[in-house]
């Protein structure tokens, strides 16, 4: 039975990654603690450098006999070097691509941009991984190779009744990939019974763990849950009386979270936004630009981060309320993409975060100044314009309108 998402639930034991760096040690000696079943979910699996390490662990999983199931986006992730994948089959690892494009002409067709973004990990029931990083090293990028300083971005190991959710979601997705075959189906779907087999995790009976964390697990899909993400920020910015933080990698937002943002600076919170500085995408860099003015009038400031690449999709609200996942505030996550956040109501957990992005911000930030912004250069507002027009064909060509 499908559980509702976004309900928020007392119980849970979080911590706040940072980078690969960080989560991916932290999700190697979860792998290799593991017992019984790895589920692992990623837009991009990039097997250069500590990525190998990722994998590495995944195997080790798949020779000591557990059940390790591996889904990546076709899109974002390459076929995984022929080494590699003969490593993985011979240790029995298995392998889905979430709708494969065959050619890249497919992207023209409607529906070719509904990818798989989210990345989530479920270890034996019991402990889960939810937020914006790929398997991808800090240092390296597919298509702009070493980066100068590691990507920023975020992630939360989880504990508590809400890996239940995450690892419902993520085998309710597996079972609908062409790849598994009628037979598993069938057995996935009976080992999902109530009643598990004797050693394996009750994941429908979690229960609450000691503490008062508050959690819930969002996501978003084209069916249920198409907006979901989206509401949760518009009433937490709805509600802010004091403080909006908000770090996102490629912000373009619709007409609702502009004015909900714009109307919370000019009620006297203040909105301070960290987005990307350094170029990596066209359509998504220059088709943010042309939001700012607005922004800026209203008193909100901008703040872009430039050492590296920005892939954050996190949030502060008032010092309380947070939220840590794979959604971009673009209309390709919002309106497109299957992705997954947390939200996360406690003092504790939102202040490292918050005191982390102001770190981020006062050191590694660069304000927009209204004034420079306005004066910028006649070719870079061509440029946004044309990313803005590219961005709305391409919303046009699957049959959605956002901005």
């Amino acid at each position: 039975m499908s559980r509702p998402t976004g309900l928020l639930r007392a119980g849970h034991q979080l911590q706040l990654l940072e980078g690969s760096a960080e989560f991916f040690p932290a999700l190697a000696a979860a792998m290799d603690a593991a017992r019984h079943e790895i589920w692992l979910e990623s837009y991009i699996f990039d097997f250069t450098g500590t990525g190998a390490g990722v994998a590495q662990a995944l195997e080790r999983a798949a020779l000591r006999g557990l059940q390790v199931r591996v889904l990546v986006d076709g899109f974002g992730s390459e076929i995984p070097p022929l080494p590699w994948r003969e490593r993985l089959a011979r240790a029995g690892v298995q392998w889905q691509v979430y709708e494969p494009l065959g050619s890249r002409l497919r992207l023209a067709w409607p529906g070719s941009w509904r990818r798989l973004h989210r990345k989530l990990c479920v270890v034996d029931g019991v402990l889960a991984f939810c937020g914006g990083i790929n398997i991808l090293d800090d240092l390296h990028d597919p298509h702009h190779g070493v980066l100068p300083a590691p990507r920023l971005d975020f992630c939360v190991q989880v504990r508590g009744p809400l890996v239940a959710d995450i690892a419902q979601a993520m085998h309710q997705l597996w079972l609908r990939q062409p790849g598994v075959h009628g037979f598993q189906r069938q057995a996935l779907a009976e080992a999902w019974l109530p009643q598990p087999a004797e050693g394996r995790p009750a994941l429908s009976a979690a229960r609450p763990m000691p503490g008062s964390v508050r959690a819930a697990l969002l996501l978003r899909d084209n069916l249920r849950h198409r907006a979901g993400i989206e509401r949760a920020y518009l009433r937490a910015i709805g509600r802010a009386r004091e403080e909006v933080l908000i770090a996102n990698a490629y912000f373009l937002p619709g007409r609702r979270l502009r004015l909900a943002l714009e109307r919370a600076a000019q009620r006297g919170v203040q909105v301070r936004l960290l987005l990307q500085g350094r170029y990596e995408y066209f359509m998504q860099y220059y088709a943010s630009r042309p939001v700012y003015a607005s922004l800026l009038r209203a008193g909100v400031s901008i703040h872009e981060y430039a050492p590296s690449f920005l892939h954050a999709k996190v949030a502060v609200i008032d010092g309380r309320w947070a939220t840590v996942g794979s959604s971009n505030l673009d209309p390709l996550s919002l309106l497109l993409a299957r992705e997954a956040n947390l939200v996360v109501e406690d003092a504790v957990f939102a202040s490292a975060l918050r005191e982390r992005l102001l770190q981020v911000i006062r050191i590694e930030g660069e304000e927009t100044d209204p004034m420079q912004y306005a004066m910028r250069p006649w070719r870079e507002r061509v440029l946004e314009r044309l990313g803005l027009v590219v961005m709305r064909l391409a919303l046009a060509v699957q049959g959605k309108r956002y901005l």
